[in-house]
């Protein structure tokens, strides 16, 4: 498989722009509600100073968010996968009913006029597929939980991908996942009269506790067909994002083998 892997390097700039009025929210717990999405209720943590500014944690149904101010986008998106939601989720509809948090202050979130014809897909960090109730595929739709992503990446490498997780999930009883976007580089490209940041790569970081199996895919956010299996200590090395509920003998490990395509993970020399 070949390796697709860039030297990570966070470029943030500020960026503050007035938003139309946001429509009205879905519903949504507390916070606090939310740490049974994450391993242990230990939240993602940012190691790197540089990516704390207008961060605020949003959460829904059954995913959890951290969205920046500054990328007017998520920085994670963080989600607990059951065989049992994964089975109710496979007879849910679609809804594609993107909208605007109104949680957010104006000017950090993006809206749904930056999208328009950006030439980029609305992409999914927690995705729709994984939705197992009305409520929680209507609010995977709001912007806090999208990134600016390759069409073809979307539609078929990630895809793919985000397939393969709901497999591993299945097949071992459930999985705690983490997805995001990276920036790398000096100059980013932006869309949108909020220039909301285009990532240069997307992760996902997948945790099987019945396996003590964990592992980071990261995939260029261009038309490719490959991708690259970290360990999670090198993603959050390379990321500036910890991922504290991972036991840390575990996150070291990196020699695992995930397969996107034959939707299999195979794991030795433990």
């Amino acid at each position: 498989m070949k390796k697709l892997f860039a030297c990570l390097t966070l470029a943030l700039a500020g960026h503050a722009f007035a938003a139309p009025a946001v429509p009205t929210a879905p519903a949504a717990p507390a916070t606090s509600a939310c740490a049974q999405l994450v391993p242990g209720g230990q939240f993602p943590t940012l190691s790197n100073p540089r990516m704390a500014p207008k961060t605020r944690m949003l959460c829904y149904s059954d995913f959890v968010v951290l969205h920046s101010g500054v990328t007017h986008g998520p920085l994670w998106s963080a989600e607990h996968l059951t065989r049992d939601h994964l089975e109710a989720a496979k007879d849910m509809t679609r809804t594609n009913r993107f909208f605007e948090d109104e949680r957010l202050p104006a000017g950090e979130g993006a809206t749904l006029a930056d999208y328009k014809r950006s030439g980029f897909d609305r992409g999914h960090m927690s995705p729709a597929g994984n939705r197992w109730n009305p409520q929680a595929m209507a609010e995977s739709f709001s912007l806090a939980n999208i990134v600016p992503q390759n069409r073809e990446n979307n539609q078929r490498l990630w895809s793919h991908i985000e397939t393969a997780v709901r497999k591993l999930a299945t097949k071992y009883g459930d999985a705690y996942v983490v997805t995001g976007p990276l920036f790398s580089g000096a100059q980013l490209q932006t869309i949108g009269a909020s220039r909301v940041l285009v990532p240069t790569q997307i992760f996902k970081v997948v945790y099987v506790p019945s396996q003590q199996l964990a592992f980071a895919i990261v995939a260029n956010n261009t038309s490719v067909d490959s991708y690259d299996v970290r360990s999670v200590r090198d993603l959050e090395t390379q990321s500036g994002i910890a991922f504290p509920g991972i036991p840390a003998n575990v996150a070291a490990r990196a020699s695992v083998s995930f397969n996107g395509r034959a939707f299999a993970v195979r794991k030795w020399g433990w």
